[in-house]
């Protein structure tokens, strides 16, 4: 039976543990190792679309990642409790012509008993940026999330 700790009903501290774990597979912009958090049939809405099992997950974020370069994620916990996560998200990135963005939104995560997410609504806005206005790099040393 696949498991991924730290498993509901979540404290503070474990709910914090989850949203650094999503953060940090994110940021590794690896769509194999990103999936391996999700439930087999996981349900997710990301924007207007909707994806249904990690197969599609894979072929979502595979996409994505070839479109939005050299993404970096920050996630704040913003409530939980049970077995329900919900985050604040920025992420910064640029298109193929080097135009750069600014992503923020809200998601919401359901966890089974075995602390996989089986359910994840997102909603997100992009924000057209100048590269000097980023926050996210790596000469800026660790990540801000700026409230």
């Amino acid at each position: 039976m696949e498991q991924k700790p730290p498993f509901p009903p979540f404290t503070h501290e474990t709910a914090l543990q989850k949203v650094q774990m999503a953060e940090d597979a994110w940021n590794s912009r690896n769509p194999e190792k990103v999936s391996k958090a999700y439930t087999i049939n996981t349900e997710w809405r990301n924007r207007d679309q909707f994806i249904n099992g990690r197969e599609e997950v894979v072929a979502f974020l595979t996409k994505k990642w070839e479109k939005e370069l050299d993404y970096r994620l920050k996630k704040e916990l913003w409530s939980f409790n049970d077995n329900k996560i919900a985050v604040r998200f920025e992420y910064e990135w640029h298109d193929k012509d080097g135009n750069w963005f600014r992503s923020y939104g809200n998601e919401l995560w359901e966890f089974d008993p075995q602390g996989l997410m089986q359910r994840r609504f997102a909603s997100i806005n992009d924000v057209p940026i100048q590269r000097s206005e980023r926050k996210f790099t790596d000469e800026a040393g660790p990540f801000v999330l700026a409230c």
